[in-house]
């Protein structure tokens, strides 16, 4: 499935036709460089390597370098493979306009991270009730986690307090309300995954 790596600029609104007002996800995509193309016979299956974003010099490992020299590229800091394009070569540009306005796109980013959490945030627990009883600091425990003599465990997945956020999450149908070729952006109906600032994968 072809597609572009973008970042999230932030979020705005736009009117529609019929004057209603659609909150919408700004994304800077692309342009993208191909730093490798990937085949059968040398790889073992077909792909394309984009690559987004420049980063500096001095910050890039010496064989990502090479690598990026082959395409006559400067180093960039996100790397992805998309398949079903066809006819690109290595060094070739991809830029927004693949995607067509009023078409639906998937896209793939990183969730927000929220920390370490405890059970009520993290899994919708809702405590042990009112403090009668002398229950004076049980109100956001998350009680009993299993039995005693038997099975003398914690069942594996038991939902406890921890990390919660930065998962990958796919949406899926997103509609592009407008694709603003001269600044290489792209505006989505609705939210998307991830901080400002954070790389999203868009796929036609």
């Amino acid at each position: 499935m072809p597609g572009i790596i973008g970042k999230k600029v932030g979020m705005t609104s736009v009117f529609s036709a019929d004057g209603k007002n659609i909150p919408c996800t700004v994304i800077e995509a692309g342009p993208c460089v191909v730093t490798h193309v990937k085949t059968i016979e040398g790889d073992g299956y077909e792909a394309v390597q984009l690559a987004f974003d420049d980063r500096k010099e001095k910050n890039t490992p010496a064989p990502l370098k090479g690598h990026f020299k082959k395409a006559n590229s400067l180093p960039k800091r996100k790397l992805v493979e998309f398949d079903g394009f066809e006819n690109v070569k290595l060094g070739d540009l991809v830029t927004v306009d693949i995607i067509e306005e009023n078409k639906k796109v998937s896209i793939v980013g990183f969730s927000k991270g929220k920390g370490f959490q405890g059970v009520i945030r993290r899994h919708g627990f809702s405590g042990v009730g009112g403090e009668t009883h002398g229950q004076h600091n049980r109100l956001r425990a998350p009680g009993s986690i299993g039995a005693s003599s038997f099975p003398s465990r914690v069942f594996p997945g038991t939902r406890m307090a921890g990390r919660m956020g930065v998962r990958r999450v796919k949406v899926l149908n997103i509609k592009v309300i407008k694709v603003v070729a001269e600044k290489n952006l792209l505006i989505v109906k609705g939210s998307v995954p991830g901080p400002k600032g954070s790389y999203l994968i868009i796929e036609k």
